[in-house]
């Protein structure tokens, strides 16, 4: 019982690095905007955030610098799609690149170097209880952070002015400029967030969930999440569960391989690559619904009339 309380806990764990990123782009995706630079800017915050706690050993700074990090590269990425009417497509997978590159060349310096000694969160009386205590209430805050995220956005999206703003832009953002809302800026407002999002994602996995930093450390994650997106039909609740689904896959492996299971490591290793490409697959068996589910103008560009 004790191994599958831990690999409950592990799979929280691994899950709260896909639902960050992936709930950055699904800010990024009901204004419209696609963005497939989640991973170069996952990787630029996972070495910023690192760095940062190497110098100062405060967390919470690092998770800062890696936003900062993800915000920076987001709106960099916005000026160019938004402003510049590049192709968003080209323009995404330039600065996954770039992100790949420069965090490469940034890190080398912290290869070898280790973070302060890390502090063990338990939930007060909870994390005693035997079994659920280490399997739900051991976890980093950030985990439950997330959680609340995740409530906020369904309330937000579904509920609030703003939310609803940014999703009549996603679907029509020539009929939402009619009316008078700076399209453009709500755009990159949304974008920035997500970008955001995406570097505390980053942040998490390096200073949290591994924790180190190794050249390419992100190792697709960045891809996951833009898949949850469309696996969860752009509905906050449902990347959670996926992320959680996808977590658990990866953290299959570690189980298996513990409890003596003889399978070819290999095959453990791109367990969760395959369950990424089963899952579009059988999506993309119907398309019409994922139309219906879609921002209607998500990858279009939009210039105002003057």
């Amino acid at each position: 019982m004790e191994s599958y309380a831990l690999l409950l806990a592990a799979t929280l764990n691994a899950g709260t690095v896909l639902a960050l990123a992936a709930l950055g782009l699904l800010l990024n995706e009901k204004s419209g905007i696609v963005n497939l630079g989640a991973e170069g800017m996952m990787l630029c915050a996972a070495i910023a955030g690192f760095a940062t706690v190497v110098h100062t050993g405060n967390d919470w700074l690092g998770f800062a610098a890696g936003m900062g990090a993800g915000a920076l590269l987001a709106a960099l990425f916005g000026w160019l799609v938004i402003w510049l009417n590049t192709n968003p497509y080209a323009t995404g997978l330039a600065l996954s690149l770039f992100g790949a590159g420069f965090s490469a060349f940034a890190g080398i310096a912290y290869v070898q170097a280790k973070l302060p000694e890390r502090t063990q969160w338990v939930v007060p009386v909870l994390g005693d209880l035997p079994w659920i205590g280490p399997a739900l209430f051991r976890q980093h805050p950030l985990v439950y952070i997330t959680m609340a995220l995740v409530v906020a956005l369904v309330v937000w999206f579904g509920r609030s002015r703003s939310g609803l703003i940014l999703r009549a832009v996603g679907e029509s953002p020539e009929s939402a400029h009619a009316l008078g809302y700076p399209v453009r800026r709500i755009r990159l407002a949304a974008v920035v967030a997500g970008g955001a999002l995406c570097g505390l994602s980053g942040a998490y996995l390096s200073v949290v969930y591994t924790p180190l930093w190794v050249e390419g450390m992100v190792a697709g994650k960045g891809w996951i999440a833009l898949a949850l997106t469309t696996f969860a039909t752009w509905r906050p609740a449902r990347v959670l569960l996926g992320a959680y689904l996808f977590g658990g896959v990866t953290m299959l492996q570690f189980h298996l391989q513990g409890v003596g299971v003889d399978i070819p490591s290999q095959f453990l290793d791109m367990l969760p690559y395959l369950a990424t490409i089963v899952v579009l697959a059988l999506i993309s068996r119907n398309p019409a619904w994922i139309r219906v589910n879609m921002p209607a103008s998500l990858g279009k560009t939009f210039t105002p009339s003057s």
